[in-house]
């Protein structure tokens, strides 16, 4: 078994009071999936930093433990992939860009993430074109053949500014997350980083603070931000 990092609590420390706001967010993401048909979910941020890898993988953790259902986690953010390094895996081995260049067929690349009922897509060599690549049909084809082979597939984005890779793979996505950080992220950088995104798919806002989930922000914060949408369970305090 990898060496998992050690913020990745949905894997490491499933008992713990920080796993259980991640699985507080499968519980609503699994409604929500009921009620819309949402398999495939795009995890994005405002900028960096503002801990969506983490919120992504330990979501994917989440969801792989909470059902028999298969999960997979895709590194989509080909510019500045972290998804491998957290999970302790190779870092320089064929990946999504690999797949996404006719290199490689995805089946090959896959990595199952012991004991877990868990798969991942790594980013793969980073190349120059990654819009175009990430416009490729060869995407499209791919995240519907995992539709069909898994119960969720979580995507990893980039950052939604300044670049625009993320408002592409959105488009693919039956829903999006939006993570921002607590006391940090302005609130005119997520008001633009909205604007960007088809707002019938955000799932709704989830809350971080240093990689660590949610202790107590959700009244303050959720009226905060709570003008950008019609419906308020779209707000949602998570990890």
């Amino acid at each position: 078994m990898p060496t998992l990092d050690r913020h990745l609590v949905s894997l490491t420390e499933p008992a713990s009071f920080a796993a259980e706001q991640y699985q507080g967010l499968r519980l609503t993401i699994e409604r929500v999936a009921r009620a819309r048909d949402v398999k495939i979910i795009a995890i994005t941020s405002p900028a960096a930093g503002d801990g969506k890898t983490v919120t992504a993988v330990n979501l994917a953790g989440a969801l792989a433990r909470g059902s028999d259902g298969r999960v997979l986690l895709i590194d989509a953010d080909l510019r500045r992939p972290s998804v491998a390094t957290l999970l302790g895996i190779e870092t320089t081995g064929p990946g999504l860009a690999d797949v996404l260049s006719g290199n490689r067929d995805a089946a090959e690349v896959f990595r199952r993430i012991e004991p877990f009922n868990l798969s991942v897509l790594p980013a793969g060599a980073t190349r120059a074109g990654v819009t175009e690549m990430l416009r490729s049909p060869r995407l499209e084809q791919l995240l519907q053949e995992a539709r069909r082979e898994y119960a969720y597939v979580v995507i990893d984005t980039p950052p939604l500014l300044p670049i625009f890779d993320a408002s592409v793979l959105a488009k693919l996505a039956d829903g999006v997350l939006m993570i921002v950080a607590a006391n940090q992220t302005p609130r005119k950088l997520l008001a633009e980083a909205l604007n960007l995104l088809d707002p019938a798919k955000v799932l709704g806002i989830v809350f971080n603070q240093d990689d660590r989930p949610l202790f107590g922000y959700y009244n303050s914060y959720s009226r905060y931000y709570r003008e950008y949408f019609t419906d308020p369970t779209q707000i949602a305090s998570g990890a």
